[in-house]
């Protein structure tokens, strides 16, 4: 397997966590990411899309934002979807 490329996070309580990059993409001149907290392929693990924040320093978590709204996670979910199809990775959403 392909070493993944990770993104770093930390947290309010300066707790780190490497994310693991599965897949990304642009959407309307924006960086959208497809990271797990694992590179390993289990069921237990979660995935997380995060999308790059470029005009400012986001203070909480530097460069990056976890998306949370719903209307932005399904217009993203199916891209996500068809780009990992190609792949041998198998993540559920």
């Amino acid at each position: 397997m392909d070493e993944l490329e990770t993104i770093i996070i930390t947290f309010d309580d300066d707790e780190e966590v490497e994310f693991f990059v599965l897949e990304q993409t642009q959407l309307m001149g924006v960086n959208y990411y497809l990271v797990a907290p694992s590179e390993e392929e289990n069921e237990e693990d979660e995935c997380y899309v995060l999308k790059e924040n470029t005009d400012e320093k986001d203070e909480e978590f530097g460069m990056y934002e976890f998306v949370e709204d719903e209307k932005e996670l399904e217009v993203l979910f199916p891209i996500f979807e068809e780009l990992l199809e190609d792949s041998d990775m198998e993540v559920e959403f």
